[in-house]
């Protein structure tokens, strides 16, 4: 038998580089504190490391906004750092993944700027155009997901481009060969740096309807709830057919290295069997976003559902992705968990013990919750475009706190961070010294993940289970039992012995055809 993809064993940390370790005092983690970090990602048993975009960028939209695929931001490094960072983590075990974001450039990138020049300029097609409507009217009603029409008009030609997001990010043309072409080499240039893969920005909406004909307005309740913020439903903007030929033309470019790179992808899908096409006949994307389990409420029922599904509609051999907080949303402590301990402890268990690769997202690990960002430091455009009213998604952005001392251990003391602290009481510092921490839970978890064939490769198999809680078996030896409502429960069908409780009191524990779970309370049974 082939040996599984070192991803299908693996646990993958995704990081905000600007927010993760601040080496030289200027108040933006950089990575070179990546690298000083490194031994922190080790000891928790990580195996994978995604940094958020480090390319050269104006930041309109904090690294989403590329200028140059093939170098790194100043703010962050050189070349020559991340060549060292992949290195270092490699000397750990750890391999490192990049945010790659082909759905658009900035405006700033030369492409576009040779582009904007002339309708005859030698990158024009390299980007979609089009003349305005009648009236001037945007060329179709397509709105940005920022907000407003997604056509820019600009003066130099007398016709507006495509922008799915910030009017300073145009969308590229994936049905110019020359595009195609351009990123196949940017691809190959990563990977003979040792990059281990891509997670690949807007992987749903990278290639648009070539007649760019008008979204539908909503049919359904469904659409309405899924869409509401476009006002339509994006049905030629996102999600169409021809970028499945696009992935297995990447699979294909990285099919003769050793380890074939890993491409994981931002599939903002809200149906289940779509979100299925992206895995292709294993020739598609290896790992495909879940933003139904990721939108799911922290509720036995939903979630069960939401994953009994995805397991019932897996293509053959296809993997799945399960994650609880990302860089777009609001962290799982705060959203799932209201910042109670006991919930937080529960969602950590259920998230590194279902079938499939979990991503932690950098103060996951500690159950760091959503910052507060006050109105003057709001730095995302989503919240700009309100005037600062709305935080946007600074919040799930903020630096990591280390230590509890000034600066965090984040950056020096009494320099102001490019983002406000979160609070500074939960940090790395005291729950590594606390054995009973969130963090050591973590830890814990993902070493019996590896250590046990049946959490890291075994079937998922659902249990009876009283309302409320959630119980599922993994393999033939291991099962799990979450409670995940305010009252106590009874959970039949476990014997054997409480490997790991979130109460880490439990751990250890006999059991006998049974056992009673507090409100908010899992154990993981070896039997």
């Amino acid at each position: 038998m082939a040996a599984r993809p070192w991803w299908r064993d693996g646990v993958l940390y995704q990081l905000y580089p600007r927010s993760f370790a601040d080496s030289d005092g200027d108040g933006i983690g950089d990575l070179r504190g990546i690298v000083e970090h490194l031994d922190h990602l080790a000891w928790l048993g990580v195996d994978g490391l995604w940094l958020n975009p480090t390319f050269p960028s104006p930041n309109a939209d904090w690294g989403f906004d590329v200028a140059d695929y093939r170098d790194v931001h100043p703010d962050l490094g050189t070349l020559a750092d991340l060549e060292a960072l992949i290195t270092a983590a490699g000397e750990r075990g750890i391999r490192v993944l990049l945010d790659l974001v082909p759905n658009h450039t900035s405006d700033e990138h030369p492409w576009f700027v040779e582009a904007r020049g002339d309708r005859d300029a030698p990158h024009r097609d390299w980007y979609v155009w089009r003349d305005p409507g009648p009236d001037g009217r945007p060329p179709n009603n397509w709105q940005s997901l920022f907000g407003g029409p997604a056509w820019e008009p600009d003066g130099a030609t007398g016709q507006s481009y495509l922008h799915l997001f910030h009017r300073k990010q145009p969308d590229l043309n994936w049905w110019s060969e020359d595009v195609r072409r351009a990123f196949d080499e940017i691809l190959g240039f990563w990977y003979d740096r040792g990059v281990a893969g891509f997670r690949v920005d807007v992987a749903n909406g990278i290639v648009k309807d070539r007649a760019l004909r008008d979204n539908p307005a909503f049919a359904t309740p469904e659409e309405e709830h899924a869409w509401r913020p476009l006002g339509q439903v994006p049905r030629h903007s996102l999600n169409q057919p021809e970028v499945h030929d696009l992935f297995r033309r990447w699979r294909a470019l990285g099919a003769g290295r050793d380890p074939e790179p890993l491409l994981l992808g931002e599939t903002v899908v809200r149906d289940l069997e779509q979100l299925m096409r992206f895995y292709g006949d294993d020739d598609g994307l290896q790992l495909a976003l879940n933003v139904v389990f990721l939108d799911a409420a922290l509720d036995a029922t939903e979630l069960a559902g939401v994953v009994a599904r995805t397991e019932a509609l897996l293509p053959d051999g296809a993997w799945p992705l399960w994650t609880a907080s990302t860089h777009d949303v609001v962290r799982f402590p705060t959203r799932w968990a209201d910042g109670d301990e006991r919930r937080i402890r529960v969602a950590l268990m259920l998230l590194l013990t279902l079938r499939g690769t979990p991503i932690l997202y950098y103060g996951d690990e500690i159950g760091m919750r959503e910052a507060e960002i006050p109105a003057d430091r709001v730095r995302d455009p989503v919240g700009l475009r309100d005037g600062g009213v709305e935080p946007g998604r600074d919040g799930a952005r903020t630096p990591m706190p280390w230590t509890d001392a000034p600066g965090a251990g984040f950056t020096a003391a009494g320099v102001e961070p490019w983002l406000p602290f979160g609070d500074l009481a939960v940090n790395v510092a005291a729950q590594r010294a606390d054995a009973g921490s969130v963090l050591h839970l973590v830890r814990d978890l993902i070493a019996l993940r590896r250590a046990d064939d049946a959490l890291h490769a075994g079937p998922y198999t659902p249990l009876d289970a009283p309302e409320g809680a959630w119980a599922y078996r993994r393999g033939d030896r291991a099962a799990v039992a979450l409670n995940l409502s305010d009252a106590g429960v009874v959970v039949p069908g476990l014997s054997g012995r409480v490997e790991i409780g979130t109460d880490r009191a439990r751990d250890g524990e006999a059991l006998e055809g049974s056992v009673a779970l507090g409100p908010w309370e899992g154990v993981i049974a070896i039997t």
